[in-house]
């Protein structure tokens, strides 16, 4: 890195870390979600970044928006880049892609995610008792009709057992494919890691850890029972959901203990899926999804990190739990919120940011986005404890749009 470089890297991660700490940095930081959106602005389609398994595509494009619109934090590559070939060899049950066989959301979309009950009414006993048992019989297969020959996997008595259980003709398929993806993944992680430090020498800092985590009721809603049957349950089966997100949460905070001296000063990514207004009751909320999630934030803070609490959907009525936590150690980041009310509520306990939708950026004048951005920086800018992102991605922007953006913020955003 060279020193002008380096001056960067300072002066932007000293930026964002004084707004998290609520001081009053040189101006409000602009780290937006720019999601897709790097990719379409180079001219590429989303297929065309998800199949390039050299990356460049994927890598000229962050680097052009970088140097475009110079944020204030660095981007890893991210939405599934080079992952086609390695996701068709799974053959996930859950999700769809660009360029998938078929292809049907087109070339230029996000990943989407199909949910769907992996955790069924009759299988509670059988996941309690037999945990490792039902992953393999149940919820891999379910997930992936690659693992599919693992419903009728059983061992055998001793080596031999085994032998003949991994030698059936679909169990050497599903190996040597699996044997391909851990390679491909192998391979991934260390172009993923080159250019991470591409970007950091380039004054660019990344600042969220690798690590993320995620409150143990969403684990259950997401990866187990359906956003229905996991509301459902709150009523039917609270023994179970209290069950599963107690020992999920020990996990959790031992996860947390463990990455102490890794990553240490920067951002640990959560997504709030189901804690959003309406969707449980406000005594649900604490009993099923606040007592963790604080538990979780201050374990983060011990682990001498950052806690990024990245809220979906609308959070009005959760306010006055998120101000429950230390002063001046957390970042919230908000998709739907009245930010007045949330400036005027956690204003003096942790940063926000958010609220700025992307649609004004896609569908927007340019006077309607500097307007927007200069009523958001108004309410949430003074004082310090801001830093400036789009509420989830940009995907789709307009180009002048996007540089309007950032352009009002830098202008109007200084102290």
């Amino acid at each position: 890195m060279t020193p002008e470089n380096k001056a960067k890297f300072d002066a932007k991660w000293k930026r964002i870390r004084d707004a998290v700490a609520l001081k009053e940095p040189d101006r409000v930081p602009i780290t937006p979600s720019p999601a897709i959106y790097p990719y379409l602005h180079a001219g590429y389609t989303m297929t065309e970044v998800i199949y390039d398994e050299t990356m460049e595509k994927a890598s000229q494009a962050m680097i052009k928006y970088l140097e475009d619109f110079d944020p204030d934090n660095g981007t890893a590559l991210t939405n599934y880049v080079a992952e086609g070939r390695l996701m068709e060899l799974q053959d996930p049950t859950n999700m769809t892609w660009s360029g998938m066989p078929g292809n049907p959301i087109g070339d230029n979309s996000i990943q989407q995610f199909i949910e769907f009950p992996i955790l069924l009414d009759e299988e509670f006993d059988e996941f309690f008792n037999d945990h490792v048992t039902w992953r393999v019989h149940k919820e891999l297969p379910r997930n992936s009709r690659l693992l599919k020959p693992l419903e009728s996997f059983r061992l055998g008595r001793g080596t031999l057992g085994l032998a003949s259980a991994v030698s059936k003709p679909e169990m050497r398929e599903m190996i040597k494919k699996l044997w391909e993806i851990d390679e491909g993944y192998k391979a991934l992680y260390e172009k993923k890691a080159a250019f991470n430090k591409k970007i950091e020498d380039m004054g660019y800092p990344i600042i969220r850890a690798a690590m993320g985590a995620a409150v143990p009721f969403d684990s259950y809603s997401d990866f187990l029972r359906g956003t229905l049957l996991s509301l459902e349950d709150l009523y039917a089966n609270p023994e179970e959901v209290r069950r599963y997100i107690d020992a999920t949460f020990e996990q959790t905070i031992d996860m947390i203990k463990a990455s102490k001296g890794r990553d240490d000063g920067k951002l640990v990514f959560m997504a709030l899926h189901k804690g959003m207004d309406g969707f449980m009751s406000d005594e649900h909320y604490r009993e099923y999804y606040w007592s963790h999630l604080q538990k979780i934030i201050e374990a983060i803070i011990e682990a001498d990190k950052i806690p990024y609490i990245f809220t979906e959907g609308k959070y009005n009525s959760r306010l006055d739990c998120l101000a429950e936590v230390p002063v001046g150690k957390v970042f919230y980041h908000f998709e739907q919120v009245d930010m007045a009310a949330a400036k005027s509520k956690l204003g003096k306990v942790a940063c926000i940011g958010g609220g700025f939708s992307p649609y004004l950026l896609n569908y927007g004048t340019k006077q309607q986005v500097i307007d927007e951005c200069k009523r958001l920086l108004d309410i949430c800018a003074p004082g310090g404890g801001f830093v400036f992102e789009t509420a989830y991605g940009m995907d789709y922007a307009k180009d002048e749009n996007v540089e309007a953006m950032f352009d009002t913020v830098r202008t109007f955003g200084k102290y």
